[in-house]
């Protein structure tokens, strides 16, 4: 596994992550994003994570961590990698997009994965020449502390392709939960109903934010309340998974609170924005 080479598309705060991740198992990466400044930020996020772990005793060379991971602007740079993990935003066409490109430029026995939390990995899959190698690989924020992997077996997916993936995130140190191919898999298929009736509670004025987390934390001894969990995933990356419930399955379940949507066009998406539910300084 320490020669594997690791292809990672998307900076942002999952697949910077999940880099960071990848080498500190000691696989070569490859991190890949539009342009230089969304990679020096995702480098910069990187540098930061272990230093904070270093400080803790958990990292013992972020230098050496530091220069197993290459970075491009340009999919072909990492054409032998033998495994990519898609992790750009929760947008069903940029990532059917993002598997043709891998398709093209990825070595014929490479396994392409991706971090999605929602979208179908056959849909995935029926944009690329090798459905049989594509899987999913359900990373949780933040990817270096959290222990789990979501591995989703799409229609086609083969045995091998699921060996392999189960592989890697064991050698990462994760423990891997396997779920079938539907709308939100397990994980948000259970976890984002719960956020969604936070947010009701919210918008039908039932309790303020504060009150609601804290209901949560001391009642139910969640480590995070349930707006402070959606505002570390990111507002519009939680409207985008409900949006994908909603339409999978036509339950009214899972319909949105309207309030996503009206923080998510004023620019309230939570953390990385100084601004969700709670503010940031």
């Amino acid at each position: 596994m320490t020669q594997k080479h690791v292809l990672v598309v998307g900076a942002g705060q999952m697949g910077a992550g999940i880099a960071q991740v990848a080498a500190s198992a000691g696989m070569r990466v490859t991190l890949v994003d539009v342009g230089e400044e969304q990679l020096a930020r995702g480098l910069a996020g990187i540098e930061a994570s272990l230093a904070k772990l270093a400080s803790k005793g958990q990292c013992d060379d972020p230098d050496a961590v530091l220069a197993r991971i290459a970075t491009s602007t340009d999919l072909t740079a990492a054409a032998d990698a033998q495994l990519a993990i898609e992790a750009a935003s929760e947008d069903v066409e940029l990532k059917l997009a993002l598997f043709r490109q891998l398709d093209a430029a990825l070595n014929a026995a490479a396994v392409l994965a991706s971090n999605t939390s929602s979208i179908p990995i056959g849909r995935l899959a029926s944009a690329t020449q090798r459905p049989a190698q594509v899987c999913g690989m359900h990373f949780m924020n933040p990817p270096a502390l959290m222990p789990l992997v979501e591995l989703i077996r799409g229609l086609e997916t083969s045995d091998a392709t699921v060996a392999t993936v189960r592989a890697t995130a064991e050698a990462m140190g994760k423990t891997v939960a396997e779920a079938r191919d539907v709308p939100g898999f397990l994980a948000n298929r259970m976890l984002l109903p719960m956020l969604n009736e936070a947010a009701f509670c919210l918008y039908e004025g039932v309790g303020d934010a504060e009150a609601i987390d804290t209901v949560m934390r001391l009642g139910m001894s969640h480590p995070l309340g349930p707006l402070a969990l959606a505002d570390l995933i990111g507002l519009d990356t939680c409207l985008a998974i409900l949006e994908v419930l909603h339409d999978g399955f036509g339950d009214p379940k899972f319909r949105p609170c309207p309030l996503w949507r009206q923080y998510v066009e004023a620019g309230r998406l939570g953390r990385k924005a100084g601004r969700g539910f709670h503010e940031y300084r």
